[in-house]
């Protein structure tokens, strides 16, 4: 896919129909450009200023506000994805607005080269000896890509996480010798008095201890076969609704070949410190679309700076490692990298008695509308188009009937109907369907999305998050989750309602901008 260019990505038609649902005409050529100074550039996501940008970093909280790191690559027009990335750091006291800071912890500064993934700590102990409140970085770095090098280094900052230094070259946890050995995911084990690892290490998650964040000691693992290497991966524990407290494993993961999505796999379970027992050994998936990958959960803390118990946040890589390097915001705005909405994740427990995750766009959110148009109920039989315009925006409403087949939104509709992105639901299942407009799956393979859907509810509640190049939808207050890119022309604007063998209504029908 690396070697696809812009070119062939927007030389082949559009064509196709979302999910075979509704009768639509191929669009067999490229329409004109809106404007010569149109732009990409997501309107109310989190984009990279420049260049490149792939998986976030776990935010912190310091005095009031977040510091959110990702992984950066300011050479990446010249070098490509192999030249390496360093950590930027992007701050922000809502989590939908942000400040760029710079390059926080550079790369190639030793002779061990770039920085990849890892996580960021307070050290408020002073258990490192860099001082209270150091923030420190433990993150992979691959000295020699052609050996098994992958290993853990640590870097430190003393100015509240603006600027790090690394300390030495060794690393703090070496390689033992494998291929697949890093992403460390730390956190703080109170009741035992010690720091606590989750590292990648192909179809395991192992666990490591510390009590000092510097020397490591191995525990016990997790292994998960079936859905690809595991990436990335992140523990946490969440009060449920209930009151009962579980712990949470979490992986990025490749389930395409079993079927399975292309992003978070967790399972609720008990962790001891050095062992997790999951509730059931299949993976739940927080997201079900094609692109919400390297994915991090972090601490919501109140205004007075404690951690509400019963709540995290989650922010994702809204792209793909199959068709990483194919966007239009590469022509028209000098960068690739645009992350997911932040999402307030919460616990809770179906009536069978299985805990989940569920998870809804930050309220902050609500602090940035610029523009709300109500619609109210609106019936259905067919298709109706809406008088309404838009690139960026908000759909929320709920859609009840009492006999049908399908029902859902047309996103991004052109004037003639031949290109749009559909979502809604469809006999037992839910789903996000990019396939008639333009998009990055080249291989036609990953068009549509789904998660499970009970028709005989009789009605599903949406909130769809549109940008210039991304869908989310969240389905029955964040039970199910899709998200995936998509890269209609900016003259497509429509928007329309369907529903297919029977009449539905749209209820409560709201649509929001945003300003950030």
């Amino acid at each position: 896919m690396r070697g696809m260019t812009r070119r062939a990505l927007f030389a082949g038609s559009a064509a196709g129909t979302a999910a075979a649902l509704l009768p639509v005409t191929p669009a067999n050529a490229r329409p004109r450009r809106a404007a010569a100074d149109a732009s990409y550039r997501a309107e109310y996501h989190f984009t990279v200023p420049d260049q490149w940008k792939n998986d976030p970093q776990r935010p912190i909280w310091i005095d009031g506000e977040y510091l959110y790191f990702y992984l950066y690559n300011p050479d990446y027009f010249a070098g490509g994805t192999t030249a390496g990335t360093a950590w930027r750091l992007a701050t922000s006291t809502d989590l939908v607005a942000f400040r760029d800071r710079g390059i926080a912890v550079p790369k190639d500064t030793t002779p061990n080269g770039d920085v990849w993934s890892g996580s960021a700590v307070v050290d408020t102990g002073n258990t490192a000896s860099y001082g209270a409140g150091a923030v420190v970085v433990l993150a992979t770095m691959e000295p020699d890509e052609t050996a098994n090098s992958q290993a853990q280094y640590l870097y430190y900052s003393t100015d509240g996480g603006r600027t790090f230094t690394h300390d030495g070259t060794d690393p703090v946890l070496p390689n033992p010798g494998v291929k697949d050995f890093r992403d460390p995911k730390v956190i703080r084990d109170e009741e035992r008095g010690r720091w606590v690892m989750a590292l990648a290490e192909h179809t395991k998650v192992g666990f490591y201890h510390s009590e000092n964040l510097r020397e490591w000691t191995y525990a016990g693992g997790f292994v998960k076969e079936g859905i690809g290497v595991l990436e990335c991966p992140d523990l946490f524990r969440l009060t449920a609704e209930d009151g009962t407290a579980r712990w949470v494993l979490g992986v990025s993961a490749n389930g395409k070949g079993s079927g399975l999505p292309n992003t978070y796999a967790y399972w609720t379970g008990d962790f001891d410190g050095s062992a997790f027992a999951p509730d059931a050994p299949e993976p739940q998936w927080l997201d079900h679309g094609w692109d919400w990958y390297g994915a991090v959960t972090f601490d919501k803390h109140r205004a007075d700076g404690s951690v509400d118990p019963r709540a995290r946040y989650a922010i994702g890589w809204l792209n793909n490692w199959d068709y990483a390097n194919i966007t239009p915001t590469i022509d028209t705005d000098g960068f690739n990298g645009t992350d997911s909405i932040v999402r307030e994740v919460t616990l809770s427990r179906t009536a069978s008695g299985t805990y989940y995750l569920a998870s809804r766009p930050v309220a902050a959110l609500d602090h940035h509308v610029s523009r709300t148009v109500e619609l109210g109920d609106l019936e259905v039989d067919g298709t109706r188009v809406l008088d309404y315009r838009g690139t960026a925006y908000e759909l929320s409403c709920e859609i009840t009937w009492e006999q049908l087949t399908g029902a859902g939104v047309q996103l991004r509709r052109s004037g003639d109907g031949s290109r749009h992105i559909d979502a809604g639901i469809y006999g037992d299942y839910a789903f996000l369907n990019r396939r008639n407009t333009v998009n990055p799956d080249v291989s036609g393979r990953w068009q549509e999305s789904k998660s499970p859907f009970d028709p005989s509810a009789g009605r599903v509640r949406l909130r769809i998050l549109v940008d210039r190049t991304s869908v989310e939808m969240f389905l029955d207050d964040g039970r199910y989750v899709h998200s995936s890119e998509a890269f209609p022309y900016l003259i497509d604007t429509g928007l329309a309602l369907f529903s297919i063998d029977g009449k539905a209504v749209f209820r409560n029908t709201v649509i929001r901008e945003f300003r950030i």
